[in-house]
C-alpha cells in the first residue's frame, strides 16, 4: 500500500504526463482543445483516473472522448517510462463535470440576484402596516396634566416641617 501524499504526487505527475503527451506526441486533431484538468490513484496506484475537459460542442466532447480512447496505450507508455514506479497504473478518462456544475451554479446565482433585485425594489416603497413603532406611544401634555396635582411646584418654595427638617437642615 502506498502513502496518502505518495499517491498525490504521483497524481500531480501524471496530470503533467498525459497532458504533455497529448500535445507532444499523439498526432491527432480531436484533441487540440483537450484540457486535463484532474487525475486521481488508487491506494494501491495501480488504477489512474484521469478528468478532462473539452471546449466545444456537444461533438467535440464525443470526438474527443474516442481520440483519448484510442492514445490510452501511448499515454500509459509514456506515464511508465516517465513516472519509474515498478507497477504502471492503468489510465481511465473521464470528462470533468465541474465546467458544467460550474455553469449551473453561475445560472443559480443569477436568479438569486435577480430575486434579490426585485425584493429591493419592492421594499423601497413600502411602509410599514400600522405605526412606526406599535409598542411605543408619544406622551402628551394632556396626559401630564391629569397627574399633575402641583405638589411638586410648592414644596420647593416652603421650608421643611416635621421630623424629617431637623435632618434636612429645615427650622
Amino acid at each position: 500500500m502506498a502513502d496518502a501524499p505518495r499517491a498525490r504526487r504521483l497524481a500531480k505527475r501524471i496530470i503533467q504526463i498525459v497532458a504533455s503527451t497529448l500535445e507532444h506526441e499523439v498526432k491527432d486533431p480531436r484533441l487540440a482543445m483537450v484540457t486535463i484538468t484532474d487525475a486521481r490513484l488508487t491506494a494501491d496506484l495501480r488504477e489512474a483516473t484521469v478528468y478532462y475537459t473539452v471546449y466545444g460542442d456537444d461533438n467535440a466532447r464525443q470526438a474527443s472522448a474516442l481520440a483519448l480512447g484510442s492514445a490510452k496505450g501511448v499515454v500509459r507508455t509514456a506515464v511508465g517510462r516517465q513516472t519509474g514506479v515498478r507497477h504502471t497504473p492503468s489510465i481511465d478518462f473521464v470528462p470533468d463535470v465541474v465546467p458544467e456544475g460550474a455553469a449551473r451554479m453561475e445560472e443559480l446565482l443569477a436568479g438569486a440576484r435577480a430575486a434579490d433585485a426585485e425584493v429591493a425594489s419592492q421594499a423601497v416603497a413600502a411602509s410599514y402596516a400600522g405605526e412606526a413603532d406599535p409598542s411605543r406611544k408619544p406622551r402628551e401634555d394632556d396626559e401630564l396634566d391629569e397627574f399633575d396635582d402641583g405638589f411638586d411646584d410648592d414644596l420647593a418654595d416652603e421650608p421643611a416641617v416635621g421630623p424629617a427638617a431637623d435632618t434636612l437642615g429645615g427650622s
